[in-house]
């Protein structure tokens, strides 16, 4: 999951450089998600195989921050003001309008809030959250690492739709699970490497952009497709401001001889690499695009050399929307959407973060007393969390847990579609090897590195 914000990351890596950080806090802007919004009746209180997510009670006050007898206060994370892109908030408005017109959580409304960090001002609004929010639900920012020290000591939950330097830090839980310390795609390139396209394991070639962040993503493919059985025999980074012509990097590669790429960028441009490499006659075996470029966008982008170039995205075990026919829990988010966000995009972020929604809201429901002791210990107590059904399950027990499962897309001059990749359960494969890093990326951060522990939380 942390790839789906390599490109944000990547283009900010230039404005790093000249920034400093202030106390000024954004004012708190509230998504619309209302009890009433959309819904003329009480709304079904199941999601997918989840029963009874949300639903009248009889809550009482609470001297809890955040917590009201009538409400939940949430914040959400998100880089709209720097991306323009609306999906976390969107996804936020859906789930509690839906969770709303059923009754909230023990009768509580959620009141979600949008927590926009321009990319840059994450510390300044996880302090806002800290001063207000019950804790972090369904978002995520590119630079999320900046934040994580005054979550910790503020005793801020976070239940993030995708996390990017923050994964496994204390007090969060990824609803896919974090498999700290473990490669992530390691059933996807061993299909890559061994199943589908065997001839190109001692060929594969790395691009990324030019930011701290991708260059630790770079050793840590560089590592993985070696434990693999692979070869790394090309390595590049491209300007983080952008390439104006693409062609030199399109002739290293054919060059170089590479039979398999990947890329760690954002996708616009490497649509345009696609472009130089087709205008030049060559093509790799495959090209692993990454999640970040799933969705319509891509295709689009890359227009005529997508009959050239074959790529690929792992999407962490998630459903494909392209197969939500077959996928209940996918269809109701489409179907959601429609009533509560009528002309919003369903994107694989908001599929992620409606299970992180899920687990969420399902934690606090089963809280005798809400506390976010109790949300945060229900969460870790999932050792097969499946957002009923939008995902293969995931033990969010522990933070180490290797992933087991994972589903594959490639995408052709007809758009993304599901790859013939064996899924053996459902949408997903679930043979994934355990490749454990060798190399020292960094440890996630903790409650002790802030001077707290668990015992504090409350």
């Amino acid at each position: 999951m942390r790839r789906l914000l390599i490109g944000t990351v990547t283009a900010a890596a230039v404005l790093l450089a000249g920034c400093s950080s202030h106390s000024d806090t954004a004012p708190d802007t509230e998504a619309s998600g209302s009890p009433a919004a959309g819904a003329s009746a009480k709304a079904s209180s199941d999601f997918g195989t989840l029963k009874n997510v949300c639903g009248p009670g009889t809550a009482k006050s609470s001297g809890v921050q955040g917590v009201t007898g009538s409400s939940i206060r949430v914040g959400v994370l998100t880089d709209l003001g720097f991306t323009k892109n609306s999906e976390f908030p969107d996804a936020a408005e859906v789930f509690t309008s839906w969770c709303n017109a059923a009754g909230g959580i023990d009768g509580r409304k959620l009141v979600p809030v949008t927590r926009d960090t321009g990319l840059m001002q994450v510390r300044e609004q996880v302090l806002a959250a800290c001063k207000a929010d019950f804790a972090l639900v369904g978002g995520g920012a590119a630079l999320d690492g900046l934040g994580v020290a005054d979550r910790l000591k503020c005793l801020l939950p976070d239940f993030p739709a995708q996390s990017t330097q923050a994964v496994g830090s204390d007090l969060q839980v990824l609803a896919t699970g974090a498999g700290v310390g473990y490669f992530p795609y390691a059933g996807y390139y061993r299909w890559l490497l061994k199943d589908k396209y065997p001839g190109s394991a001692g060929k594969v070639g790395i691009i990324a952009g030019d930011s701290p962040v991708s260059k630790t993503f770079a050793a840590q493919y560089t590592e993985g497709v070696a434990g693999l059985g692979g070869k790394v025999t090309y390595n590049d980074l491209y300007p983080a401001a952008g390439v104006a012509d693409w062609t030199p990097y399109a002739q290293k590669i054919k060059s170089k001889g590479v039979k398999g790429l990947t890329f760690l960028g954002d996708f616009a441009s490497l649509a345009k690499l696609e472009q130089a490499l087709t205008a030049i006659g060559y093509a790799p075996d495959w090209i692993d695009a990454n999640s970040n470029a799933y969705g319509p966008a891509f295709p689009q982008l890359a227009g005529t050399a997508l009959a050239t170039q074959h790529n690929y995205a792992e999407l962490s075990a998630t459903a494909p929307l392209e197969s939500a026919a077959a996928n209940p829990a996918t269809q109701q988010v489409i179907d959601l959407f429609k009533k509560y966000a009528p002309g919003k995009q369903v994107t694989f972020p908001v599929l992620r973060a409606f299970s992180a929604w899920l687990l969420f809201a399902t934690s606090a429901r089963d809280c005798a007393t809400l506390t976010r002791t109790c949300v945060y210990q229900n969460a870790l107590k999932q050792t097969a969390w499946t957002g009923g059904g939008l995902q293969a399950p995931a033990d969010l027990s522990r933070n180490d847990v290797p992933p087991k499962c994972y589903s594959i897309v490639e995408t052709t001059a007809k758009g993304w579609r599901p790859a013939d990749f064996g899924p053996d359960t459902g949408a997903y494969r679930c043979d994934a090897p355990a490749y454990k890093y060798k190399g020292d990326y960094g440890k996630p951060a903790t409650l002790a590195s802030v001077g707290k522990s668990l015992s504090d939380l409350r």
